[in-house]
């Protein structure tokens, strides 16, 4: 892999330079006025029509990482690496529930994060806070991935090296995604993601068809991924793994799934893609048809079995001591070049439009529920959208300097934990959005034990390679088997809040003042009270 592969970094640059030129363009894209307002830098301007949200959601939740590390776990462990499929079904029903309420009193009183209905629902800048800074923390980790995920296909590619000259084509690329982010804010990824989401479809239904005539069939590839996975592992000598789930892996899938499921909407970039839509019914229409993208899933997740049963693939990945180079590794040794470079830009531009998403809704969050919170009230919406767009910048900066210069593993890891924080915030965002008889304080107490126990957690889990964060699952208390972390730690959340509040409640501790009323949560764009928004324009 040291030879650069000139066809496929060809076929690589052109449909990046595509995009870069698009994201510039996309400034002009059903702009408003003016851009410096947060409603038109951060959201688009709150008028993405079905179609548009569509693909910039599909954009959003399947990032690059979800293209390398889904197939990566089929590879490594086999079936368990599928927990992605039943949590992407239970997650679209959550949506169907709590999408159309937060954008509907999002739209009502101009709140732009998830900090923002947190603050006004409890009165809270104290809650507000700690959501807002959940936010942060897990978006960075789950940018720098991205980054991860480009470094896996320029391997590939051959573009390595030593020193600064392997790391130059990586900062080139954040460098024009910052610039176009800057200057377009949320509609660049927004029309950048109809690229990436036709490319993405394109090469895994080129792959599921024409690899496996070149496998010898799908009853082959399935043997020869079990025979692998059967071999035992040299650091545990235990099997690496099954085609099915065995019985002390029922639990840990079954509660990834579940608190992957709670985490999905409530990631903040998830919740940006999903306020930048002009109606409420484009988030039920969303939820109904988003679901197509678990196909896509399923079918990318056999890729796994495909670069097992393929030897020279498998002994190259395993040489690299990196499964997430599988599906690069796949796709080069199977595809002619031009087709295998097309294969790679699908999952760099993978990588662009959710690290924009994501910088966004980082600086959004910063900006709103601590700038404007606590040090400038009176901040005005230039100065407010201008903060974000640096702090923007500041992220993918701080993203770069995290991959480049630390192990892979470590932000794979926290990444992780990323997972296990964000739930923490479903009690105050999830269900605050059907009911107020949580306590703020109690919330609060609830969200700070639960990160405590999540994290602690999560670093003492190990492995014969790795002294820390090892897994995101754990012993479950009182039950012995093995969970998520996450789920184990929502469990206590709730506990800690629905106790305090029954007990802060008893002592007539006061609540703050919840500035939303009942008809916020299913307004809708041409309803009265609804704050004046831009001209609507639909798909």
């Amino acid at each position: 892999m040291n030879d650069v592969n000139g066809v496929e970094l060809t076929v690589f640059l052109i449909f990046f330079a595509l995009v870069t030129v698009m994201g510039f363009l996309a400034a002009r894209w059903r702009r408003g006025q003016t851009i410096m307002h947060l409603d038109e830098w951060g959201l688009g301007g709150r008028r993405f029509g079905t179609f548009t949200t569509w693909f910039l959601l599909g954009g959003d939740l399947y990032t690059a990482y979800t293209f390398i590390a889904v197939p990566a776990a089929v590879f490594a462990s086999g079936a368990m690496g599928f927990w992605a499929l039943p949590y992407a079904a239970i997650a679209y029903p959550i949506v169907f529930l709590i999408g159309p309420r937060l954008w509907s009193v999002s739209h009502v009183h101009g709140y732009v994060t998830t900090a923002d209905f947190v603050r006004g629902r409890f009165g809270s800048r104290s809650l507000g806070l700690a959501v807002a800074v959940t936010g942060i923390l897990a978006m960075m980790p789950y940018i720098a991935l991205q980054l991860v995920g480009i470094q896996a296909v320029l391997t590939v590619m051959g573009v390595t090296g030593s020193g600064l000259a392997k790391d130059v084509p990586l900062l080139i690329a954040f460098a024009l995604l910052a610039a176009y982010t800057f200057t377009s804010g949320l509609r660049a990824p927004a029309l950048i993601a109809f690229v990436k989401d036709s490319l993405i479809y394109l090469v895994i239904i080129v792959a599921i068809i024409y690899i496996p005539t070149k496998l010898g069939g799908w009853g082959h590839i399935f043997d020869s991924a079990q025979s692998s996975l059967a071999k035992p592992n040299p650091a545990t000598g235990k099997p690496n793994g099954s085609l099915v789930t065995g019985d002390m892996t029922h639990w840990a899938y079954g509660t990834l799934a579940l608190g992957s499921a709670l985490a999905l909407f409530i990631y903040p970039h998830t919740v940006t893609g999903a306020l930048a839509s002009g109606r409420r019914n484009v988030i039920k229409r969303n939820a109904a048809l988003l679901p197509a993208y678990s196909l896509l899933l399923g079918l990318l997740a056999l890729l796994g079995y495909m670069a097992l049963a393929r030897p020279d693939v498998a002994a190259a990945v395993k040489a690299a001591k990196n499964p997430q180079l599988a599906v690069p590794t796949l796709f080069d040794h199977m595809f002619p070049g031009w087709f295998a470079g097309v294969a790679f830009a699908a999952i760099g531009v993978g990588a662009l439009v959710p690290a924009a998403i994501m910088s966004i809704a980082a600086s959004n969050l910063f900006t709103r529920n601590v700038y404007t919170a606590f040090f400038r009230p009176a901040a005005t919406a230039a100065e407010e959208t201008r903060v974000s767009q640096f702090v923007s910048l500041l992220i993918k900066i701080g993203a770069l300097v995290f991959v480049l210069a630390f192990d892979k593993t470590l932000s794979i890891n926290l990444q992780l934990l990323g997972g296990i924080w964000i739930v923490q915030t479903f009690p105050a965002l999830g269900l605050g959005l059907y009911t107020r008889w949580f306590h703020r304080w109690a919330l609060l107490a609830g969200w700070a034990v639960a990160m405590v126990y999540g994290t602690v957690t999560a670093y003492d889990q190990h492995s014969p390679t790795q002294k820390h964060f090892a897994q995101s699952t754990a012993d479950i208390p009182f039950l012995g088997h093995p969970g998520y972390i996450a789920l184990t730690a929502f469990v206590i959340n709730m506990v800690v809040v629905v106790v305090l509040t029954v007990i802060l409640r008893a002592a007539g501790v006061p609540d703050g003042t919840d500035e939303t009323r009942p008809d916020d949560y299913t307004a809708d764009a041409d309803d009265p009270g609804v704050r004046d928004l831009p001209e609507l324009v639909t798909d």
